[in-house]
């Protein structure tokens, strides 16, 4: 479904083109984003369009392999046999998603090195969620739930996004997402419908998770610097506040059902509206989080780091590898003729 970057030399310097940003190229490139047209890998596209994508789609990237870390440190203290199988089957599937958004966007002439480097020099940002601890058994319930219920709501327009690699990776990555988001529910069903003390558990992990996990959606449209712009690329298909209202509407009812308090207490329907009033984020706490991910952040990144290196002579031996059988091969052909 996907390649790394196949241009030519005199494909990749006409990437560099001025005229790409030109009025009129860019007039004619909207023109094709509102008429519906997919942008494939080796369309002409504005240097804004293509460099947005990079950040998303790295930043996509980055956040599911990030985030395999909590779930990871519960494998081996999961409750049962049969919680343990799903979480590493979880876990496995967020590593593949990181390897379809990598490749996608080395559709776009960026290599995965280049990611990496960026993620670990503090260039490129992952999901402020994952800057969070899981402390309890409930947190993971509550990341399937919460975190990848959010994602869902995310990810799911994304398969209509006019960006062709990303879209068409979206639509895998959505359907094992809609799995994990059962799942999680599941966790915290049992939980929330157990003994006093387990529903305690459960309530006070969703104390803990549920600003963060809005917070996902970005900041607010008023704040943020992509948003309108991503929406007229139709790179995204809503704004933030538009889809975090609609995870807010969806999970209500969720925690309604098995007892749950969310824990807002300016949250109220309005019959009007036929969506949820709520209270108003911490937005000090969120660009915080982004700035300095504290110490559990830093011990993501340390994890992170320490799997770069720890892989890097893998890494150099299959170059090695590929560098030795090209020259075999020019050396047979040599022989040949």
């Amino acid at each position: 479904m996907y390649s790394t970057d196949l241009r030519t030399e005199a494909e990749k310097r006409a990437l560099r083109d001025p005229a790409l940003d030109s009025v009129d190229f860019l007039e004619r490139f909207q023109a094709r984003i509102d008429a519906g047209d997919v942008i494939e890998a080796k369309d002409p596209m504005p240097h804004g369009y293509r460099k947005t994508l990079v950040r998303q789609m790295s930043q996509h990237a980055h956040s599911e392999i990030i985030g395999m870390q909590p779930e990871g440190n519960w494998i081996t203290r999961a409750p049962t046999l049969k919680r343990k199988l799903i979480l590493i089957a979880k876990i496995q599937d967020e590593a593949g998603h990181g390897l379809y958004l990598y490749s996608g966007a080395e559709t776009l002439g960026t290599s995965r090195a280049e990611m990496i480097n960026d993620l670990l020099t503090g260039k490129a940002k992952y999901s402020t969620i994952f800057n969070y601890p899981a402390p309890t058994w409930a947190d993971i319930g509550m990341v399937g739930w919460l975190v990848d219920g959010a994602a869902i709501v995310n990810q799911i327009p994304l398969c209509r996004c006019s960006y062709g690699p990303y879209a068409r990776a979206m639509v895998r990555v959505c359907k094992e997402e809609s799995f994990h988001q059962r799942q999680g529910y599941e966790i915290v069903t049992q939980l929330a419908r157990g003994t006093p003390e387990q529903k305690a558990l459960a309530q006070e992990s969703l104390n803990r998770v549920w600003w963060p996990s809005l917070m996902m959606f970005g900041p607010s449209d008023k704040d943020s610097m992509h948003s309108s712009q991503n929406v007229k690329w139709k790179i995204k298909r809503f704004s933030n506040d538009e889809l975090r209202q609609r995870f807010i509407d969806q999970t209500v009812p969720q925690a309604e059902k098995i007892g749950l308090t969310i824990p807002d207490p300016d949250l109220k329907w309005n019959e009007e509206r036929g969506s949820y009033d709520h209270g108003e984020m911490d937005w000090s706490e969120f660009w915080s989080v982004i700035k300095d991910g504290g110490q559990c952040g830093r011990d993501r990144m340390a994890v992170r780091r320490a799997a770069v290196d720890n892989g890097r002579w893998v890494r150099e031996a299959a170059q090695a590898y590929e560098k030795k059988k090209a020259a075999r091969a020019v050396r047979k052909s040599r022989s040949a003729s």
